[in-house]
């Protein structure tokens, strides 16, 4: 008999207690030792419009609800009894009559119109209808999207204001390809099955199904229910996964896209295809580096000699790691050892009137980050994206200063990451086999010039060798530059995922308002915001300025207060703030709620029964069902330290972009509830989203 596990079972899971959740989890397990049951309470659903769903009793309240029929076993939903049962009582499965996939349907309400007579004329105007985006399509061509034949006319009645309810009662490839429609986009058609094939091996069926082979494939998909798509896979994204790439690729798309779980599934793919490659999980901190190791435990924990050849680590302890097996164990210099170097030494250069932070963001936007060797290299310098215009000779005079630094940096026997990178990008060049067969890289809009040369170095030509993820709209700590220049060519095999499962869309659509429409690179890469769909409403985000600090603290914590009291778990809230100087007053909103906070550290482990209190910085791979972004006042975001230090016009550019960006990723932390507040004066980029109520 065949055992599956839906999507909706995974997430209602996620939803009990946690003893709630081992009770059943055992239940699920005796279920696939004898999927006949045998000795185990069945109880058949009399209400339910499907004859084959019936309940399994888990506890004296909790209640599993199961699909059953002569040659398969489907677990679809576990809740308390009378939940348990509402849900059964609406949903059908049925196999799709145009795509052929199976899909766990809502059973249409359908309520009919009671007509009234009229005796008197109604003398008020009439409301003018909003358009039916839907109305001009056919049946026949609705149905190919995937839209279950009894919804057909609630879909074509449909306005933009209802579209969204509309959407959550949808299976999802429906959903997404009628948001896609109504926001002016050509979704790609499903998949349709050819006659006799199994309904759950359909593409679009196994996103929300899957079939298990054994009691380790199902405690893999019940260990982390939470984060069901480290499990589910979308088609879109499996493609991208299974793809063969001539060449360097990337996928990008907005935050809650699922970029990382592509990330993971590539690496786990590429070591399943070669049983003897190496293959390099990477990211640009090492905190992400410890995120990315958990789920990709979630991933293979039941194969360990498949982890024996992913190897996860951040981009500077690897390079750390191989610098001490070829050269030693370095040692780096610190941002402030070298502004003192270059304090002092500019004091010795005669004619030279520059000031300590010009010299600094000289040094590290184009002599270190390029690795400038010779006053020839410097003074030809494209000095990409600095517009301050330096004529050669002062140029003559900044290299006086810099060749210094470098000359008493080497005597120290000291180094700085660029350097690091570089002497490895020249000792992985001259390998005669490299150190990995395969490189995927997550939050690659982050990694560094020296970085990307480095990796470029180690999958030389060899196709599938470099994949990245990352989003140009969440770049909080890298320039912009050219990658082509260095001989990472991703145009022609860059994708975007367009289909946010972690956000809702009243969250997403107000934080891309930080954003602009498009965000493109310097090779001309185009990464477009505006087909980006959300699968699932939300309340619209909270946005306020109070008079003081200590009014926000106290209007935060009675919001968190609320959250709570719905249901609300401690460890699925966060909040967030720009900088350790806020820190307290995050604690403050915590405290005032009447809940115990925890300010997390860098392994960013959150703890049951506490509310994750954490810098924005730190924000990158979390995600909470209720987000409190706090202290975005004026000169806090953008940051004006920050801003005191721009060298020229360029950089003070960029420090506004990567500022805006910051404060966009916290936002999209947020899964169902966002608030964001500041204390008067507001920063500006509230009254960008225009959303601050005053």
């Amino acid at each position: 008999m065949q055992f599956c596990i839906a999507d909706t079972f995974t997430t209602s899971l996620a939803r009990l207690t946690g003893d709630e959740q081992k009770s059943a989890k055992t239940t699920a397990f005796d279920l696939q030792m004898d999927p006949a049951g045998n000795g185990m309470s069945f109880h058949k659903l009399d209400r339910a419009k499907d004859p084959n769903f019936w309940s399994v009793r888990v506890s004296r309240d909790i209640r599993l609800i199961v699909h059953k029929t002569a040659g398969s076993l489907l677990l679809c939903y576990v809740d308390h009894h009378d939940k348990a049962y509402q849900w059964a009582e609406r949903r059908k499965l049925e196999v799709h009559p145009t795509t052929g996939a199976a899909q766990l349907v809502e059973v249409r309400e359908r309520v009919e119109e009671i007509l009234v007579p009229k005796y008197v004329e109604d003398s008020r105007p009439a409301t003018q209808q909003k358009p039916k985006p839907f109305a001009k399509y056919g049946d026949a061509q609705l149905l190919a999207y995937g839209v279950p034949q009894e919804w057909l006319a609630d879909v074509k009645a449909a306005d933009e204001d209802s579209l969204l309810e509309l959407a959550d009662h949808l299976p999802g490839e429906a959903a997404e390809a009628l948001l896609e429609l109504a926001t002016g986009g050509t979704p790609a058609l499903p998949e349709v099955a050819t006659k006799g094939a199994d309904p759950f091996q359909h593409p679009d069926a196994q996103r929300r199904f899957r079939i298990m082979s054994d009691m380790d494939e199902l405690a893999r998909a019940l260990e982390y229910p939470w984060d069901k798509w480290t499990v589910f896979l979308h088609p879109a994204q499996r493609q991208l996964v299974e793809r063969h790439y001539n060449g360097a690729a990337r996928v990008s798309g907005s935050a809650g896209t699922g970029k990382t779980v592509v990330a993971l599934h590539r690496a786990v793919h590429l070591a399943h295809q070669d049983e003897d490659a190496r293959v390099l999980l990477s990211t640009f901190s090492d905190t992400l580096a410890n995120a990315l190791c958990g789920n990709l435990y979630r991933l293979i924990w039941n194969t360990p000699k498949l982890g024996e050849r992913i190897d996860v680590a951040a981009m500077d302890a690897l390079g750390i790691r191989l610098y001490a097996a070829e050269f030693g164990k370095p040692v780096f210099a610190s941002r402030d050892e070298i502004s003192t170097l270059l304090k002092a030494t500019a004091t010795q250069v005669d004619g030279l009137k520059a000031n300590v932070a010009f010299l600094l963001s000289e040094w590290e936007g184009v002599v270190d980050t390029w690795q400038v060797e010779s006053w020839e290299a410097y003074r030809d310098a494209k000095r990409l994206g600095r517009k301050t215009r330096l004529p050669e000779a002062q140029r003559a005079l900044y290299w006086q200063v810099f060749a210094e630094v470098k000359k008493q940096l080497k005597q120290a026997g000291k180094i700085t990451a660029s350097e690091m990178f570089a002497k490895l990008t020249e000792a992985m060049s001259k390998r005669k086999h490299p150190v990995f067969d395969y490189i995927v890289v997550d939050e690659a809009q982050d990694i560094g010039v020296q970085q990307l040369r480095f990796l470029a170095a180690i999958a030389g030509d060899r196709a599938n060798a470099l994949f990245f993820a990352g989003d140009l709209g969440q770049r909080i700590f890298q320039s912009p530059f050219s990658w082509k220049a260095l001989g990472v060519d991703v145009r022609g095999r860059s994708r975007t995922l367009n289909i946010n499962y972690r956000t809702s869309h009243q969250i997403r659509s107000q934080a891309d308002r930080l954003l602009g429409p498009e965000v493109s690179d310097m090779d001309g890469n185009v990464e477009s915001r505006k087909g980006t769909i959300s699968v699932f409403n939300g309340p619209e985000p909270t946005i306020r300025s109070y008079a003081d600090a200590e009014a926000e603290c106290q209007a935060v914590g009675v919001w968190l207060q609320q959250c709570s009291t719905s249901g609300v778990l401690p460890q699925e809230i966060g909040v967030f703030v720009r900088s350790e100087s806020e820190l307290s007053r995050a604690q403050a909103a915590v405290k005032a709620a009447g809940l115990q906070g925890r300010v997390l550290g860098r392994d960013m482990a959150t703890e049951e029964g506490f509310v994750s209190i954490i810098t924005m910085h730190l924000a990158k791979g979390m995600e909470f069902r209720v987000v409190a972004v706090m202290a975005c006042d004026d000169e806090i975001i953008p940051s004006q330290v920050r801003i005191d230090t721009a060298a020229d016009e360029a950089e003070l550019t960029e420090i506004y972009n990567t500022e805006r960006q910051l404060l966009y990723v916290a936002c999209t932390r947020a899964r169902d509830q966002l608030h964001v507040s500041a204390a008067k004066p507001a920063s500006e980029f509230l009254g960008d989203i225009d959303l601050l109520q005053k």
